[in-house]
Order: structure tokens, then C-alpha cells, then sequence
């Protein structure tokens, strides 16, 4: 993949899991829809970063009409992360998908650890399973947040460039690898919220939806302090993604919230355990 790609790679994706989203809907969720104008820029946006951080990590498929897969993936540090992976609806099931995710994961090949984020479609999952990584499943919380049980939210700050080594040593503890040059991408797209006290340090990015984006704590204490933190600044429709079993504090934070719990997908891991306190980004990691 090139930077001349990315638009098509944006198309090819957006494509992809719409038609997934489709299929795997169910009766209570809400109807799928495409990118809005805001998400498709900040999808183009970390393409771009990707792509010129990892440029033997991101990869196209094409035939004869164009790009018809495609597969993004990041080395930091000691561990490899597959940030997007999709065929067009029209061309799965033709042999595209194995040698992108081949290509992808041979950009890891001296890492320790590998960490994936997967939807719950079956064919992904046992390609993942193939490839050695242990599926976790994951949970959302979603919802109208019940404000009135919301605590005061002391001892978070906005946060800046300046407090990219202690989210660093604070990545490092929980997944063994910092998120190093996404943090920069990360602090340019997201609103950044921090806790730092003696007692405990934390970070909580917030997405362009008012959503969480990504969290890391050295505790349960501060990392249910920021999440409180971020939905009491939020929307009021509430949705905490990628939520997996090591982090039931997350449960305790969504029940008392009076949002529902639904299981989807799988964190897939290799070489590592489920991080905590954490919640991964789907695509950062």
C-alpha cells in the first residue's frame, strides 16, 4: 500500500464492513450505516500514519478492476497489531484474504507479542485461530447513561504532547509495547484526559463521537475514575467498546450506568494476556 492508495483502501474497507455489520445485525441493533464525513477522515488520516510508520505492514490486493483487499498492521516496540483487514464483499471467499493477512503478519515476524481486535464473523475468526492467536471475547456496554449516577470526577486534567512517556511506561505495563508515533496521531484527532497522582496515573482518549476511544491505567481506581470521567463529559446514547473479561471493573462502571451489556468479537492475542486495567482501540490497539 502507498499513500496514492489510501482513498481506495478507505472505500474498500468502508465496503467491507458495512456489508459485515449487515450481516451480523441483529434484531435489537440499530440499522448499520456508512462512515460519516468525520470518521472517513480520521480513518484516512491513520491510514496515512500507518502507512508511512509501517509501510512493509500495510499491503493491497488488486485484480483487474483495482484494489479489492486490503490489510493494514503496525510494529511498536516488541509487539505487532493488525489495525484493518478487509476484501470486498464481492471477491471473499476467492483466496485474497490469507496471503494479505500472510503479508501483514510477516511484517511481525520478530515481535513477541501479536494483539488483534476481530468483529464476531466465523470466517475471520478461524482464519485468526489459524494464525495462533487466542480469542478473548469482547463485550460493549451500550445505552442512554443514567446521569444521576454519575460521582464527582476529581483529579483529571486535559492532557497534551508532554504526557506521551507516561502513557508510554503506562502502554508498556499493560500490553508490553507503547503506542510510541500513534500517540502523536492520537493527541491530534482525540481529546486526551489524565490522571496522575501518587496514588495512580491513567489516560483516556476520547473519539470524535464523544466516545471512548482507548484507556490505560496502573489501577482499577484510576481507570474507573477516567472512564466516569469520560462519560460525564459525553453524549447522552453511550457506547464503551472492547471490553474483555480482565476488565470487569469496566462491567461495574456500565452496570451503575444503567447501560446493557452485549458480547462482540474477539480480542485475539499471541504471546501476551489480556491487558488490565485497559481498554484497546480497535484499530491502535
Amino acid at each position: 500500500m502507498t499513500a496514492d492508495d489510501v482513498l481506495t483502501a478507505e472505500r474498500v474497507s468502508d465496503e467491507g464492513f458495512f456489508e459485515l455489520d449487515t450481516r451480523m445485525r441483529r434484531a435489537s441493533d440499530p440499522q448499520p450505516s456508512r462512515r460519516g464525513e468525520a470518521q472517513r477522515a480520521v480513518w484516512i488520516e491513520r491510514t496515512l500514519h500507518f502507512v508511512a510508520t509501517d509501510p512493509g505492514g500495510c499491503w493491497v490486493a488488486e485484480d483487474e478492476t483495482g484494489v479489492v483487499g486490503i490489510v493494514t498492521s503496525i510494529r511498536r516496540e516488541t509487539l505487532w497489531g493488525l489495525a484493518t483487514y478487509a476484501v470486498l464483499p464481492s471477491h471473499q471467499g476467492m483466496g485474497i484474504g490469507k496471503p494479505l493477512l500472510a503479508a501483514a503478519l510477516n511484517h511481525g515476524r520478530a515481535c513477541t507479542r501479536r494483539m488483534l481486535s476481530a468483529s464476531s464473523d466465523a470466517r475471520a475468526a478461524r482464519i485468526y485461530h489459524q494464525a495462533g492467536f487466542a480469542l478473548h471475547p469482547q463485550m460493549h456496554l451500550t445505552g442512554i447513561l443514567d446521569r444521576s449516577a454519575i460521582p464527582v470526577v476529581e483529579k483529571v486534567r486535559e492532557g497534551s504532547a508532554s504526557d506521551i512517556e507516561l502513557m508510554d511506561s503506562l502502554d508498556r505495563a499493560a500490553r508490553g509495547a507503547g503506542h510510541g508515533p500513534d500517540h502523536e496521531l492520537m493527541i491530534g484527532a482525540w481529546r486526551l484526559l489524565v490522571s496522575d497522582t501518587s496514588t495512580g496515573s491513567g489516560y483516556a482518549y476520547v473519539n470524535e463521537r464523544g466516545q471512548l476511544a482507548l484507556l490505560a491505567a496502573s489501577n482499577r481506581r484510576t481507570a474507573t475514575r477516567l472512564l466516569w470521567g469520560v462519560l460525564a463529559d459525553g453524549p447522552e446514547q453511550v457506547t464503551v467498546y472492547h471490553v474483555t473479561g480482565a476488565n470487569q471493573w469496566v462491567l461495574d462502571v456500565g452496570m451503575a450506568a444503567r447501560l446493557e451489556l452485549h458480547q462482540e468479537g474477539y480480542l485475539g492475542l499471541h504471546g501476551m494476556k489480556q491487558p488490565a486495567p485497559y481498554v484497546h482501540n480497535g484499530a491502535l490497539l
